[in-house]
């Protein structure tokens, strides 16, 4: 290893520690020594110590502990006359300074310095990156659409080359997050000089102005292994391991580098990731560490992001469809306000619709993309307000009519990921903005309709093998049109309505979360949808059709074991070959016994209460307390990591509606206590559902966390109430 890199990571991780421990005696100082921390909405306490040593950083005493395993990991700067290896001296200072990092951040929430707060530019940064966050981006980060992520540090020459680095990594698909600056300029300010949105909408997320908030970025890489990977707390060789393997990240360091840089880049160099520098930088090209080159250099900015890339190792396949504006998921949760909006249709304003219907082979004249209108040119020049109804006919020898809300509900996605475009609902409640800077790009209705074409050929290739678009603008055809459509929305309803468990012969696994969680396997059913909410029944059999080789497979459902509980001898089978022997049994409508694993992408844990003889369900991104004394958090780390847990269990939240939902437990009479949010949200087709069996009530009987937090409260409110779960037969 370089000595000049050794020397300058040795000496930042010195200073790290001084700086942690400083900022550690003033917290002590202010606050005590047994004053209780915790970062926000984590179950992880200090996320790196923790998976790495495996000691539970709780108060600030703890952190002393913390901060004595830095100091245990630190070496001496090496003597000028003295020339050898430093490789490991540098990599375990690099450990070093993610720990008294960590300290430091730690220290600084506790005084309330955390997240940053810029008055200046009018921006709080991100700060500490939330489990819940975690894994709401879960999926994507194991169905391939967001390949990897980047730690942007520094400042880039210019605002414009700031600008297309991360233009380029958002079309790339690639997670950015922010940090960092050379002396005092930064990539964030610079984007935000020119006006770029930054968020998690975008996938742009500045974590702090110093290069210790990097650190941010890697406790979070951190807990994939904890939370997907099922791995223990101070096994730091797997966890390492599993960040090499599985965690697909690298750095782009721009502008000259400091100690501080070096130090931070040995401790991602521990977890398997590389630097790439635009600096005339000594390059590190032995691998082992990481997959390839472990620090490289590339001063030529266009293409840095490429270099990356190449050096991460990561697999890109991104299609674009030939309009004049940047495309990809990064811009899939721009906003588009109405002081920025040139046109729009649609959502109340004028009449719209969408609708995919399937067509014949010989009906269907391949990437034909029309405007149908009286002076619809002129119309859309004005800006403003316009009706819009859109018709995708398909055709393809693989093609069924069951396929179609599953292409039609990836209108969405398709119009989302063009920068400037902005869509919302589905159906005929559509609603669709053009920026003014897209229609100055040159945007136009056409677009619209090459974006369907290009994408429903691209994304479902495998079953559709012709795409023709019209898209309507005159009032009269799209009224006209759109009760046609709902037409066969309505018959598209009954007809799927009509799928169960048991009207079919062959269920479908979901393995996507495998390259998170080894031993997960998510069976999907008609009436059981995946438990990250994203996959139903439907469209994982469109996506076996599509690639039968990929992450959904047909499962057999073989001969019927147990009725009550949901048992099949096909999924046995099928579960023991592809946990790899890890699960050898489901009880798909049971929490008690045999239920099904979790990865940690679930919408929601329910999870049993003994003394109230009933589940309580709360949602991802529930921050308060429950009946079980534990937060969603910390729930969430006992459940995920693909293990079977009787009595908590992962789902997807529209499970809790169906009629399947703990079938053999006894149903949603079991539900004790939901929080607000999934009430509200679920309130019509649960009462529904409590209709059906016989107790119409039965929401108003559930508690929420405006009634209990505890589960003595709990109990009491369910006494009051005479709750059904109270008199049904024990769960335990």
């Amino acid at each position: 290893m370089s000595k000049i890199i050794a020397r300058a990571a040795i000496r930042g991780a010195h200073q790290a520690v001084r700086n942690a421990e400083e900022m550690l005696q003033r917290a002590i100082a202010e606050k005590g020594p047994d004053y209780v921390f915790e970062f926000p909405d984590t179950a992880f306490y200090l996320p790196m110590v923790h998976a790495m040593t495996g000691y539970e950083v709780k108060t600030l005493a703890d952190m002393k502990v913390a901060l004595g395993y830095a100091k245990e990991m630190l070496h001496p700067e090496p003597e000028e006359h003295v020339w050898k290896p430093y490789l490991g001296e540098a990599l375990d200072c690099g450990m070093a300074t993610l720990f008294a990092q960590e300290v430091w951040l730690a220290a600084r929430y506790v005084l309330g310095l955390e997240p940053v707060k810029d008055e200046e530019l009018g921006l709080t940064y991100n700060g500490f990156i939330t489990d819940t966050i975690q894994r709401n981006l879960g999926i994507q980060l194991v169905d391939g659409t967001m390949p990897g992520f980047a730690a942007v540090i520094g400042a880039a020459p210019d605002e414009e080359t700031a600008v297309k680095i991360i233009r380029e990594l958002q079309e790339k698909n690639i997670l950015i997050f922010l940090s960092g600056h050379v002396n005092g300029e930064s990539v964030t300010k610079q984007l935000l000089r020119k006006g770029v949105e930054l968020g998690w909408d975008t996938r742009v997320v500045p974590l702090g102005p110093d290069t210790e908030h990097t650190l941010y970025a890697l406790d979070w890489a951190m807990r994939a292994s904890l939370i997907f990977g099922g791995k223990k707390p101070g096994d730091y060789k797997e966890h390492l391991k599993y960040q090499k393997d599985r965690v697909f990240a690298f750095a782009l360091v721009l502008g000259q580098l400091d100690d501080m840089k070096w130090a931070t880049g040995a401790g991602a160099i521990n977890m398997g990731f590389p630097a790439v520098c635009d600096t005339d930088v000594p390059v590190i090209h032995p691998t082992g560490v990481c997959t390839y080159e472990e620090v490289d250099k590339e001063p030529d900015h266009s293409k840095i992001v490429q270099k990356a890339i190449e050096v991460r190792g990561l697999k890109i396949v991104v299609e674009k469809p030939p309009i004049p504006v940047a495309y990809g998921p990064a811009f899939e949760g721009e906003r588009i306000r109405k002081e920025d909006m040139f046109i729009e249709f649609g959502g109340q304003r004028t009449p719209a619709f969408e609708w995919v219907r399937m067509k014949e082979m010989d009906e269907v004249e391949d990437g034909k993309v029309q405007v149908v209108g009286k002076n619809w040119r002129e119309r859309y020049e004005q800006g403003g307000q316009m009706p819009l109804g859109i018709v995708i006919d398909v055709a393809g020898r693989k093609m069924q009519k069951d396929f179609e809300p599953v292409l039609e509900r990836k209108i969405h996605h398709n119009i989302n990921e063009a920068q400037g475009l902005w869509h919302m609902g589905q159906r005929d409640i559509n609603w669709i903005r053009i920026s003014k800077a897209a229609k100055q790009a040159g945007i136009t209705l056409e677009h619209l309709g090459q974006i369907q074409a290009t994408m429903m050929h691209y994304r479902f290739r495998a079953i559709v093998d012709k795409v023709q678009v019209s898209i309507y603008t005159d009032e009269e055809d799209v009224l006209r049109l759109r009760e046609e459509a709902r037409k066969a929305y309505r018959e598209r309803d009954l007809r799927l309505g009509a799928l169960t468990d048991e009207s079919v012969d062959t269920f479908y696994s979901c393995l996507l979360c495998q390259s998170f969680a080894p031993s997960h396997v998510c069976v999907i059913t008609p009436e059981r949808l995946g438990l990250c909410g994203a996959y139903n029944w439907l469209d994982a059999k469109a996506a076996y059709e599509i690639a039968p080789t990929g992450g959904n497979q047909p499962v057999p459902k073989g001969e019927l074991v147990d009725a009550r509980f949901g048992r099949y001898s096909g999924v046995d089978e099928y579960l023991k070959k592809a946990s790899g022997g890890a699960v050898e049994s489901l009880n798909l409508y049971t929490i008690m016994e045999n239920p099904m694993t979790s990865c940690g992408c679930f919408e929601c844990i329910v999870a049993i209460i003994p003394e109230a003889n009933g589940v309580m369900i709360v949602q991802r991104g529930h921050q308060g307390m429950t009946p079980v004394g534990m937060k969603f958090s910390t729930l969430a780390g006992s459940v995920g990591g693909g293990a079977q847990t009787p009595g908590f269990m992962g789902i997807g939240r529209n499970f809790i509606v169906s009629k399947k939902f703990l079938h053999g437990d006894g149903g949603i009479k079991r539900i004790v206590w939901m929080t607000r949010n999934l009430k509200e949200s679920l309130k019509e087709d649960f009462q529904k559902r409590a209709q059906e069996e016989g107790v119409p009530d039965l929401l108003e009987k559930i508690a929420d966390e405006t009634v209990a937090e505890d589960s003595e409260k709990l109990l009491e409110f369910l006494q009051k109430v005479g709750h059904p779960a109270l008199e049904m037969e024990p769960l335990i």
